[in-house]
């Protein structure tokens, strides 16, 4: 039973963690498009949500989708998709695109906004952190209260007389 109070910390602390490093890329990834300087004309090729459903059905989430196309100064096509943007774009917009020239396929149409960026980078890191920090807290509570159960002793010298020893069980030689 004790596994269980450090198994389940330890893969969410290990989820926080990941969630975390996924949302310090996004930023990256979105700094670099942005601060290359680089744009071009893009065209939306297309939408479509997702849904997903998170504990017992209760709570839906939505996810807005959109494909987008664009040419290189080389001539070559680059199609990516971006993931939560404007609602207000539909298939065949014409948008500004914002892309790193060694990863062109890592581009986005959001408008630069690096303060609201870092922001939201600070919050959700926050949040992990905190999460994190309360599965720390958590597994060393239950470490500690699992050592404490370990100290006491419940043989307290008793003999009912039905052959019960708390440390061996019954005893099938009395009668």
């Amino acid at each position: 039973m004790e596994f269980f109070f450090y198994a389940v910390p330890t893969l969410m602390g290990a989820l926080m963690i990941a969630m975390a490093v996924a949302v310090i890329n996004r930023h990256r990834r979105l700094r670099e498009a942005w601060s290359s300087g680089l744009t071009a004309e893009g065209r939306c090729l297309r939408t479509y949500t997702t849904t997903s459903r998170h504990g017992d059905n209760h709570h839906i989430s939505t996810t807005l989708h959109h494909v987008y196309e664009f040419v290189l100064p080389t001539g070559r096509p680059v199609r990516f998709e971006d993931q939560n943007g404007p609602a207000t774009i539909v298939e065949g917009d014409i948008v500004t695109v914002y892309y790193a020239a060694d990863r062109p396929e890592a581009a986005t149409v959001r408008a630069p906004d690096p303060s609201r960026s870092t922001a939201a980078l600070i919050g959700a890191l926050c949040f992990f952190g905190v999460a994190l920090a309360f599965c720390v807290v958590f597994m060393a509570t239950a470490n500690d209260m699992f050592d404490a159960s370990d100290s006491f002793d419940f043989d307290d010298g008793y003999d009912s007389g039905d052959g019960f020893d708390p440390d061996q069980g019954f005893d099938p030689d009395l009668p």
